[in-house]
């Protein structure tokens, strides 16, 4: 799905395969455990022994529309990346996806519970500068906060979780220095303004609404556009010559829009330097191919079914009839067919396996259970008429619409429909255009129906909007006042271990009421030419812009 800081809504591309390989040749073998969460693969070198220039080439999904990570249809995986390349970013995670500050931007940042309020105060590096000459300053932080918080209906928002907890945001000892008051304590502060946009582009709602569409205005990280060719579908990025921390090591950065399908045949034609060996047709062509190598890592990365709230999913109890029709067991080993090893089935909407705080808290809700299906089926009115034939009521069919995107394949959407059609469901696979799949469908609840996945929220709050009722990211409507409350006081509850055991409280009642069913866990998989250093599979660990990324001597 998608969310603030590290916004993960990525299109699910890979129906049917997504899972990863292994080291070295990457040659096919024996299945094994799937990598652990937070494991990472990215040939790790210092700066010093790699070469000045080149360019690495890099596909995205979709041609980047909105950059503004802020604005409700700019939470698009692949833009945010990219946006987070060209902005300032406060903090980069290590293995574990503990965040440490980046000394580029962020000189110190102290937490102060003594007044009885939380405070933070963030004190910025001195040369810090956008690409407009005007330095980063704590009004930038309080415009962020001013336009992000929700009090004003006519910034479109993407969320405003953390931002609606802070009271004041204020000039400390000097321009340079920032104090963010809260009104509660909030113990994930660092996901906010990182990565932080300028001030001076989001002030006004017309800046901030359309001020992003196919251009960043203004800048202030390491890189930043340097051509965007919507004809042949590429971005470039190039450093930016004014930036005065740590360097690219690359000349630029070539992203190419291209469908799913065409991203293996595009890596084997040297078109493009990395590619998702998810898909077991994929895996197997990448993993014998010339001048590759084979990385994996454990990142958080979530393949949902997400269930819309409209007509006959209005009732629970049909809502909870299609987690138990769909054998997630299966769909994993689907995943997994041709690969080294077997997919992590999911158990829980805020953690990954061998995570911290994980807990299966599906229960029965996320059990495949057919004949528990069909009797939740039967109770809400909805009769069989007879094995394979569509259920009714009151003479309406009962159909749902799968919404699914047009730059990806079936195969889940196949799996799934076949599933539920067993216990009396007909489900239309409506397929649709790749560039309007989020913004004209799964953004505005239009369908019944939708696969996506959720990336990098190694922060449960990035969660909140999701599953909170009436979250700007919960697209398919479906919550209730006790999981806001749980989610809430997890929000504002410092002790990790506490705030962990509401979230899994929070989880159980989100199985319960048929919020959604996460599927899997998308472990990573990446052909990469054996020549790039600092590249590969970061798991949870930050990427730090790609300024350490290159090419060997």
């Amino acid at each position: 799905m998608r969310n603030s800081t590290a916004l993960g809504l990525v299109a699910l591309l890979a129906g049917v395969g997504l899972t990863a390989g292994c080291g070295g040749d990457g040659a096919p073998g024996k299945q094994g455990t799937p990598p652990k969460t937070g494991s990472a693969d990215i040939n790790p070198q210092p700066r010093e022994s790699l070469r000045q220039g080149g360019t690495l080439k890099l596909s995205i999904q979709q041609w980047i529309t909105q950059y503004n990570v802020g604005q409700v249809d700019g939470t698009q995986g692949d833009g945010s990346s990219i946006l987070s390349l060209a902005e300032p970013k406060l903090w980069f995670a290590d293995d574990n996806g503990v965040p440490a500050a980046n000394p580029d931007v962020l000189a110190a940042a102290d937490v102060s519970t003594s007044g009885g309020a939380q405070v933070v105060t963030y004190r910025l590096n001195p040369k810090a500068a956008w690409s407009d000459s005007t330095p980063i300053t704590w009004q930038d932080f309080a415009t962020n906060w001013k336009t992000r918080n929700g009090s004003d209906e006519r910034f479109q928002l993407s969320g405003t979780t953390g931002y609606d907890a802070i009271a004041n945001v204020e000039r400390g000892a000097d321009d340079r220095t920032v104090k963010v008051t809260f009104k509660t304590p909030y113990a994930d502060w660092q996901t906010l303004f990182d990565p932080l946009l300028p001030g001076s582009a989001i002030d006004t709602p017309e800046e901030f609404n359309t001020g992003w569409i196919e251009k960043i205005p203004v800048w202030g990280g390491p890189w930043k556009i340097g051509s965007a060719d919507k004809t042949s579908q590429t971005i470039t990025m190039v450093p930016n010559p004014s930036y005065w921390g740590t360097k690219p090591l690359l000349d630029s950065i070539v992203y190419r829009a291209l469908d799913s399908t065409a991203i293996t045949e595009a890596y084997l034609n040297n078109e493009i330097d990395q590619a998702p060996g998810r898909q077991p047709e994929a895996y197997q062509r990448l993993a014998g191919a010339a001048n590759t190598v084979i990385r994996t890592g454990g990142r958080w990365d979530e393949t949902q079914l997400t269930l819309g709230h409209a007509g006959a999913l209005a009732d629970e109890r049909v809502r909870q009839a299609i987690q138990n029709a769909v054998d997630r067991g299966a769909i994993a080993a689907a995943q997994s067919a041709g690969l080294p090893f077997k997919v992590n089935t999911l158990g829980s909407h805020f953690f990954m396996p061998s995570q911290d705080g994980y807990r299966d808290t599906s229960a029965e809700f996320g059990k495949f259970d057919l004949e528990r299906a069909r009797r939740l089926l039967d109770e809400a009115g909805w009769k069989a008429s007879g094995d394979g034939r569509t259920r009714t009521k009151d003479g309406a069919p009962l159909k749902l619409v799968y919404v699914v995107n047009g730059n990806g394949s079936t195969d889940l959407p196949q799996l799934v429909q076949n599933m539920l059609g067993q216990a009396g469901v007909t489900v239309e696979l409506r397929k649709v255009p790749g560039n309007d799949y989020f913004a004209k469908y799964v953004n505005v609840g239009a369908f019944d129906l939708a696969s996506f996945r959720q990336v990098d929220n190694v922060f449960p709050s990035l969660l909140y909007p999701v599953y909170r009722t009436g979250g700007d990211q919960n697209y398919g409507g479906v919550g209730t006042p006790e999981i806001d409350a749980l989610i809430d006081r997890a929000g504002a509850e410092t002790d990790r271990g506490k705030a962990t055991e509401l979230l899994n409280q929070a989880d159980a009642l989100l199985w319960k009421a048929g919020h959604s069913v996460p599927l899997f866990q998308t472990p990573q998989i990446s052909a990469v030419r054996p020549g790039l250093a600092n590249f590969g599979a970061f798991g949870l660990r930050s990427e730090r812009q790609y300024v350490d990324t290159g090419w060997t001597r």
